[in-house]
């Protein structure tokens, strides 16, 4: 299996932030992994390695793999706007990362699982699909044998984020994919002009 399944804190420790949320491991520990994470001298990034390493936190923080993410870039590059704007737009409108956002979900690991167990409807169908593109006004809801789940409702209790682009119902447990998110309202900290530079080498 290709997808990372490894320590997370450690991918965290690599990029110096914590990509997957909260995390009080790497609180304790904010420095490079590595025998000499904490005493290493480097030397100055490469503007190529400043760039890549980009791309990896991107594709970390949503669990997209290579050529899915190569994929996504050629998607974005061949639509109207900013090519880096459209690239982050798309990774946010996957159904996988909708689900997180609206707070079914504790992580986007834990979305992509109920996806493809198929715990999840768009507009009253079950899609099982993590990478399904959500279009404005698509209606993400949890499947009437699955609002009991145990999980689903502990995340949704203790969910408390709020995006302008998702309405959430909490007594239907189900929300509305309202609009495209702006860059403005993506709070992920990745700077998509590195990986537009990196693909256009």
């Amino acid at each position: 299996m290709a997808r990372y399944t490894g320590p997370k804190t450690k991918i965290a420790r690599k990029f110096g932030e914590a990509i997957y949320g909260e995390d009080k491991s790497f609180e304790k520990r904010n420095y490079p992994p590595g025998q000499h994470g904490q005493n290493r001298r480097r030397g100055k990034k490469s503007e190529y390695a400043v760039q890549l390493a980009e791309k990896q936190k991107a594709k970390y923080t949503y669990g997209i793999l290579e050529r899915q993410f190569r994929n996504l870039f050629k998607k974005a590059t061949a639509a109207q706007g900013i090519t880096g704007e459209v690239l982050l737009q798309l990774c946010e409108s996957r159904l996988d990362n909708v689900v997180y956002r609206m707070g079914i979900a504790p992580s986007r690991n834990a979305a992509r699982q109920l996806v493809s167990h198929r715990h999840i409807t768009v507009n009253g169908e079950k899609v099982n699909i993590p990478s399904y593109q959500l279009k404005p006004g698509d209606v993400v809801a949890v499947r009437e044998k699955s609002k009991s789940l145990e999980a689903i409702q502990q995340s949704l209790a203790n969910s408390s984020h709020v995006f302008e682009w998702i309405t959430w119902n909490a007594d239907k447990k189900e929300g509305t994919f309202v609009s495209v998110p702006q860059r403005l309202q993506i709070p992920e900290n990745i700077n998509e002009q590195f990986i537009v530079e990196l693909y256009s080498k």
